[in-house]
């Protein structure tokens, strides 16, 4: 498009203030954008939208086009694996046209029968109940997101809560299954999530202002929601709490934690009048989970813990006899190079989750009666590069084990395994349907490859790059660079139709495992949080330059993705590397992370310094957050590249006001080009509604293959 035609960018108004802490001085004249209720804000919001479609308008049909190759692909009506729960089968069910999914269910006919029903899919079985239609549930609102799903175990109540504002708060209620009847019980202002004990006792959370998640209640079904009963508190404001039953529903474990230190309480549930007992007190910088097991009638704990290493280790002892993490017996020791990530536990076998190779994996042991523990035996798959993960194995004395494959390159598998011979039946796998001109998918057209870049510490950065079997990789191509790096979270293969119309147009789609992520072990998370957090950006630059060296693209051909937190790494590369990206898409980007952690009262910051350091009390802090920071380090005389940033008003995670701020500082001081899309109804996960969620999708898809110049197929 030819800028100098192009309609005019808005001018948000400037208002002087000035943030002052530690005797340091910064001028924030936007920060007034922060009042989502006064008008001009609004104005300001809607006005930077209408320009943004008016720049974006000549990508429409390659928007529709993408549109048209994910919805050709997408099997619209559809049904997931039925899952085993008490005495019934559940299941969800798409349909063609509705934007939201229902949940289903049909009885267990056999009670040793462990094979999924056959059911059609697109009829109903005369046994068949619709318990929850989020379709007509959604109807009358702009957004619509459920929290908590929750069947009581004999499958007579549904627990179920709603947010039609995206602001993540919550109303719970509870539907009688047999007739329909929506019970007076609703309770409003909860968290994510609803446990039942029983058939009528039901846990639930409430959050603070702040928006943690700081007190487990009980309900009672019947009762008024006044005689509710507060079952913990936590009153450290780093800390927030979660809780759920041991699959053996012997327990309700409930959890305190921040970001470096844990704390569980649990409650038995066969014990009358019982209260929350402390299992281990809080040890700063120490993280521990524990789950229930039962071995020879005897009742143990199966504990996760870093106390001796920080890729954690695995140990058990009776319950009861547990007053230290030294005392444990240990069945997993800590290593190096793999990391433990959680236990699950069964009546006859015991599951571990680790990461090792930068992929998660399982290995799991059978429990015999005689003999206790038994051997592990690791879940293998002869593809390279792919995910293995534990999924819907909700029943205590399941004779079989179901996980789940992903890849880069092919559709996600679920299979069951047989525990008693190891046997392994493939029960689903997602069908990829023709593209709109009837070309079939292949998944041998498409390839994945990890290659490792070394950054400028000398630490080797892995890299996976996944592209169309077609592409040359020894000649410069279009490349979509993407990175997150934070909350030890991993970027794990994944199947994605939306990249599978990257890759068919030619794009090398790069997902560097930065520093912050958790791929590489807990050190590779510690090593860029907090005052080591510049090394989540430089790895980012130093891939990007790599690929660049090696001739696999050119600044003119690549596009730089991230959101969230990834947010920080878009903004800092932008000032830092931008002359390295043809565009910059950063999605409900943490941008403005030094005005954030400096305000106690908002939502999450207090629980966030542990991630990013409290800049608020600690002067060495705010100046290493003052080196990085988006927001605070745009300049005139840095090269920024077309930047197109997306956020949601009601988002109380990441909030709007910063790609606000950011957006009009980096054309008011450096004359970026610059776009700002906010959804006006939605919060930090996006718009509702799979057809809506594509449609967004499909916009920021063409934005970043139109930087790429990349909008034609290759066939």
């Amino acid at each position: 498009m030819d800028l100098d035609s192009a309609p005019t960018a808005p001018v948000a108004a400037k208002v002087p203030f000035t943030r002052s802490f530690h005797g340091r001085d910064f001028a924030d004249d936007y920060e007034w954008l922060r009042d989502k209720d006064n008008p001009d804000v609004r104005a300001y919001l809607n006005a930077e939208n209408e320009y943004t479609a008016a720049r974006t308008s000549h990508l429409k049909p390659v928007e529709d086009a993408v549109f048209n190759e994910v919805k050709a692909r997408v099997q619209e009506t559809d049904k997931s694996l039925p899952v085993r729960s008490g005495n019934y089968w559940y299941f969800t069910r798409t349909q063609e046209g509705k934007s939201y999914g229902q949940m289903c269910r049909i009885p267990v006919l056999d009670a040793n029968a462990w094979v999924p029903p056959e059911i059609h899919q697109e009829y109903a079985a005369d046994d068949e109940q619709v318990y929850f239609d989020a379709n007509v549930e959604a109807e009358g609102h702009d957004f619509f997101s459920l929290g908590a799903a929750s069947v009581t175990r004999d499958g007579s109540l549904l627990a179920y809560s709603v947010d039609t504002e995206g602001d993540e708060r919550f109303l719970l209620k509870i539907r009688n299954l047999n007739t329909g009847e929506e019970l007076p019980d609703e309770i409003a202002g909860v968290s994510y999530g609803a446990t039942w004990v029983g058939n009528n006792a039901l846990y639930y959370q409430r959050v603070d202002e702040a928006w943690r998640s700081h007190e487990v209640w009980k309900h009672t079904v019947g009762t008024s929601v006044d005689e509710d009963e507060l079952i913990f508190r936590e009153e450290d404001e780093h800390f927030w709490t979660g809780v759920g039953t041991t699959r053996s529903e012997r327990y309700l474990m409930i959890f305190s934690g921040s970001k470096i230190t844990s704390e569980v309480h649990f409650l038995d549930l066969e014990a009358e009048d019982a209260q929350p007992t402390m299992l281990l007190p809080r040890e700063s910088g120490v993280e521990y989970g524990a789950d229930h097991v039962v071995i020879d009638d005897a009742d143990y704990w199966f504990i996760v813990h870093n106390k001796n290493g920080a890729n954690s280790e695995v140990g058990y002892a009776p319950v009861g006899e547990v007053t230290s993490l030294d005392e444990l017996t240990v069945l997993v020791p800590h290593r190096e190079d793999v990391r433990v990530e959680g236990v699950d536990v069964f009546s006859d076998h015991l599951l571990v989750e680790v990461r090792e190779n930068a992929v998660e994996t399982l290995y799991y042991m059978k429990l015999e009666p005689a003999q206790g523990l038994g051997e592990f035996e690791k879940v293998e798959f002869s593809e390279d590069l792919v995910g293995v993960n534990a999924m819907g194995n909700l029943e205590w004395d399941s004779p079989v084990l179901r996980v789940g494959l992903s890849s880069f390159t092919h559709p996600p598998q679920i299979f069951d395994i047989s525990l008693e011979t190891g046997e392994r039946v493939l029960r689903k796998q997602q069908e990829v349907l023709p593209a709109p001109d009837g070309t079939p998918f292949d998944a041998d057209s498409y390839r994945a490859q990890r290659l490792w870049v070394t950054a400028r510490d000398g630490v080797d950065v892995p890299v996976s790059l996944i592209h169309h079997a077609d592409v040359d990789l020894t000649q410069t191509n279009p490349v979509m660079l993407y990175g997150y790096g934070a909350y030890e979270a991993s970027m794990d293969p994944g199947f994605s139709l939306f990249r599978l119309s990257m890759l068919d147009r030619g794009v090398v789609y790069a997902i560097a495992h930065i520093r912050g992520g958790g791929e590489m072990g807990r050190a590779w998370y510690d090593t860029g949080k907090g005052l080591h957090k510049r090394n989540t950006i430089t790895d980012f630059i130093d891939v990007a330059d790599y690929l660049i060296e090696q001739g696999m693209t050119t600044p003119q051909q690549m596009v730089a993705e991230g959101g969230s937190a990834g947010g920080i790494l878009m903004g800092a590369i932008a000032n830092e590397a931008g002359d390295r990206f043809a565009g910059i898409e950063a999605i409900v980007p943490f941008v403005d992370p030094l005005t954030t952690m400096l305000k106690p009262e908002l939502p999450l910051t207090v629980t966030e310094w542990d991630e990013w350091g409290n800049p608020y009390a600690d002067p060495e802090v705010y100046d290493y957050m003052a080196s990085y920071a988006p927001y605070d380090n745009i300049s005139a005389d840095n090269t920024y590249p077309p930047i197109l940033a997306i956020c949601g008003l009601n988002d109380t995670r990441v909030l709007y006001v910063e790609p606000a701020k950011w957006t009009a500082k980096l054309r008011e001081v450096a004359g970026a080009d610059v776009l700002l899309k906010t959804d006006m109804t939605s919060g930090h996960g996006g718009v509702s509604g799979r057809y809506e969620a594509w449609r967004q999708s499909a916009f920021e898809t063409a934005w970043e293959l139109d930087r790429m110049g990349a909008t034609e197929l290759l066939r």
